[in-house]
């Protein structure tokens, strides 16, 4: 029987460190402002609204936090 191990050694240049970060800023910006917006969007509303739409006003940030970061 004959077995193989290979493994690979990779490296990443400063450059794509770089890109990593960057794009990991901008995801967190994105979803901090999908957050905000949710929030302000459903603070926005009355009470009535809020029913009919069957969320309770202590709710929103949970609503908000969920639509922006998911479950």
């Amino acid at each position: 029987m004959a077995y193989v191990n290979s493994s690979r050694s990779v490296q990443s240049s400063v450059a794509d460190r770089f890109v990593g970060l960057f794009a990991g800023v901008s995801a967190a910006i994105q979803r901090r402002r999908v957050y905000a917006q949710t929030l302000n969007e459903l603070r926005a509303l009355s009470d009535r609204e809020l029913a009919d739409l069957g969320i309770a006003r202590s709710m929103i940030s949970e609503i908000a936090h969920d639509a922006a970061y998911g479950k």
